[in-house]
Formats: structure tokens, sequence, C-alpha cells
């Protein structure tokens, strides 16, 4: 029976033993990874999903290439008995205990926010183990309060409460080269952009501005992407997202006017020269910084 479906195009296999309904086979290649990746965890029951696939589920930005175009990818559990050869994804042999362990929203099990986090970042550069990092912060905040609000992810007392999931966790999974990437991880960033800029200006050693800081102003409260108190500086990344709407260009110039004539200065920068050119980013942000 499976065999006649398979040739009539009913089925799927998606790997030994395991199939789906061809009407069920999505057409985003992040969803086509996850299902795979519970194909996986279908045939190896004591698997959980980990890394990119656990990185999927929990929806973290990637720091280079999309999540779904690296191999499905699972943890097995260390000292339980399983045969390598049943496995066909990217696998890991790792200590599983309960705390490090959840549920997506299909029910499959995966390693928490966290100890995903703690997985995919060691051995980036600063930058982009800031955008795996920050956002995990922010789904941690998140899950703090019941209906969050923009100044809960600007919280100290908040964020430091995601910090201290996410440095414990690296204690636990013995990674301490974590423990300067954590301290600098903020809730209040709100994307990949942003995160590989906090990253790249740490880097060259330039001042640290506020994140996200509330500018109030006589046309309402702003809250700038970065903001050098003592330069009297607003730095602004900019990105496709920020122009999704057909209004958005001309507000966010109306908005940099308010800044000018409130006597702040302005600079730019967009999402593809941190991600490509990152040493043109800091040059000019340099260069405002020194007036």
């Amino acid at each position: 029976m499976i065999e006649t479906q398979l040739r009539r195009g009913d089925l799927l296999r998606l790997r030994r033993g395991v199939y789906l309904a061809s009407s069920a086979w999505p057409d985003e290649p992040a969803a086509q990874h996850l299902i795979r990746a519970h194909a996986e965890v279908s045939a190896n029951p004591i698997a959980v999903l980990s890394h990119q696939s656990a990185a999927l589920a929990w929806q973290l930005p990637a720091p280079g290439a999309a999540w779904h175009e690296r191999p499905v990818s699972v943890t097995l559990p260390a000292g339980r008995g399983f045969s390598a050869a049943r496995v066909v994804a990217e696998h890991h042999v790792a200590e599983l205990p309960d705390s490090d362990l959840d549920t997506d929203s299909d029910g499959y099990a995966v390693t928490t926010l966290a100890r995903t986090a703690v997985d995919l970042a060691p051995g980036l550069p600063l930058p982009q183990a800031l955008v795996i990092l920050d956002a995990s912060a922010r789904q941690l905040c998140r899950g703090f309060v019941a209906r969050p609000r923009r100044s809960d992810y600007a919280n100290p007392r908040l964020a430091d409460a995601a910090r201290a999931i996410l440095a414990k966790t690296a204690l636990e999974r013995r990674r301490p080269s974590l423990r300067d990437a954590i301290s600098l991880a903020e809730p209040c960033r709100e994307s990949a952009a942003e995160s590989l800029s906090a990253g790249e200006f740490e880097l060259a050693g330039l001042p640290r501005p506020e994140f996200q800081a509330a500018l109030r102003t006589p046309a309402g409260t702003f809250f700038p992407d970065c903001y050098w108190r003592d330069a009297h500086l607003i730095g602004e990344c900019d990105g496709a997202m920020k122009y999704s709407d057909s209004r958005a260009y001309i507000l966010e110039k109306e908005r940099e006017q308010v800044f000018r004539d409130l006597g702040y200065r302005v600079v730019r920068w967009l999402a593809w020269e941190i991600m490509a050119r990152p040493e043109v980013v800091v040059e000019r942000v340099s260069r405002a910084l020194a007036g």
C-alpha cells in the first residue's frame, strides 16, 4: 500500500520508515526543514531537535546562512545506546538534562531556547554571537511578563534575569568562552542588524551606545536604534523591514528632522553594510562621534 501511494505521488518518503502525505508538504524551505527534523525524531525517539533545527523551531535569526540551508540537526543523549546508522541527519551526542528540554509547537522534543543559543554561539565572532544571544534574551524577557511592552525589553531587572539564564546554561554546558558575549546581550535590540552593529562597535572600541533609548520630543517619544548621550549623536540602522509600508520612509525622514531641529546629530547605515562592510560603518560612526 505504501509503495503504491509513493508511486502515485500521494506519499513522500522523508527518510526510511517515515512518510508524509504529499498534500501536507509545505512550500516554505524553513517549514520543510522542520518536517524533516520531525521525521528524524520520529525514527529516533531518544533524539531531540537541536542546533540549527532547534533555532528554526524557536524562530531565532541566523547570523549567516539561513538555518534551513543547513542539515537537519538532532542531539542524542550521552550514555544511551543508539545506532549511528539509523541517524541520517547531522547528529550530536551530549548530556540532555530535563532542564535543557522543551517541546516545539508540534509536540516534538527540542532543546530549550537557552540551550539552543549556547549550542550555537560558541566559536562565532562577537557580532554573530550577539545575533543569537540578543534574540534569545528577547524571547526570554517576553516569557517573564503576560503582555510584553517595549519598556519590558529595556527593563534592567528583566534583562539581567535573561542574561542569568543564558549564563547558567553556558556554565552547565562548560562554555566559558560565552561569558563575555552573554554579558553584552541586550533584549531591547530589535533586529539582527542592530546586534551585528553592537558587536562591531564593541570590537572597534567605540563608546557603547544606549539601544532603543526613549527620547521624548514635542512630536512624541521616539526610540532610535543607538544613542550616544555624551555626543548627542543618534545612530540609525536602516533595513527593508523598516519601510514595508508606503509611508514608512516619509515618517522616518520626518522623525530625523525632529531630531535635527532639537540639536541632535544623526548618523545612518544600512543593514547590508553592517553585514558585508562593517569597517565602513565603524569608520562612519567614528567620524560622527569625533564631531
